[in-house]
């Protein structure tokens, strides 16, 4: 059902007051930088659609926007959410550094906290929640710095955010953390992977690009990874494609 304008600017409103009442928690000690990042991602990206639309209404004359415009507000909708996941990129950071993790509730002992917050970020993945996925794998860091699952989805998540945003820290970052998970896992076929796609898409790489995948091959990999590799592995004219 299409909303109102009145109830456009009741959301707006509400969003306002979720990122003022976020700053002042994390000014008074009663929100981490990185629940406090969390928020604001969330609340940003809320608030971007919010005001697109509320222009819309205002542009169309309450018509329903044309398809140009529908894309037009989707494109805009996915720059939000790469700067929602570099907003929290920054704020996790510290997270890792200390080596602590940001979560409360019942005590756990640390493996036990590390598949709980796999398991999680698996389904914020399938869900395309990508934010939440990457604060759970920072935190997975935080505990296990060398757990290869947390280190290939993080260093992909953040070459690709880097990458969109044009910022070679993120991607320098990205493209660390995917060499530590082929350091620290170098029988699992998915950071050779992601190494791999990432190694193709940057300039004068495509030599270490198709050595990553000759290896990924002889790895097992799952009948998933195959399906990723596949435009790859034709690219080069590898096996399996």
């Amino acid at each position: 059902m299409r909303r109102t304008e009145n109830q456009v600017r009741d959301e707006i409103a509400l969003r306002e007051a979720s990122l003022a009442d976020a700053k002042r928690e994390l000014a008074a000690g009663e929100l981490s930088p990185v629940q406090a990042a969390t928020i604001e991602a969330r609340e940003t990206l809320a608030l971007a659609a919010a005001r697109r639309e509320l222009d819309e209404m205002a542009q169309s004359g309450g018509r329903s926007p044309s398809r140009q415009r529908r894309r037009i507000l989707l494109v805009v909708g996915v720059g939000c959410f790469l700067v929602a996941i570099i907003v929290v990129l920054v704020a996790s950071l510290s997270l890792r550094q200390a080596g602590t993790s940001d979560t409360g509730g019942v005590t756990v002992g640390p493996a036990q906290k590390v598949n709980q917050l796999l398991t999680e970020a698996e389904g914020d993945v399938a869900s395309g929640n990508a934010v939440a996925a990457l604060l759970a794998y920072e935190q997975v860091l935080a505990l296990s710095p060398r757990n290869v699952q947390a280190l290939t989805q993080t260093g992909w998540l953040e070459f690709s955010a880097g990458s969109s945003d044009e910022n070679s820290s993120l991607v320098q970052l990205g493209i660390k953390d995917l060499r530590e998970a082929i350091a620290y896992g170098p029988s699992d076929p998915a950071p050779r992977l992601y190494y791999a796609i990432v190694a193709d898409s940057t300039p004068d790489n495509a030599a270490l690009a198709k050595r990553e995948l000759e290896i990924f091959l002889t790895l097992k990999p799952s009948a998933d990874e195959l399906a990723i590799a596949r435009p790859f592995l034709k690219q080069f004219g590898l096996p399996g494609s």
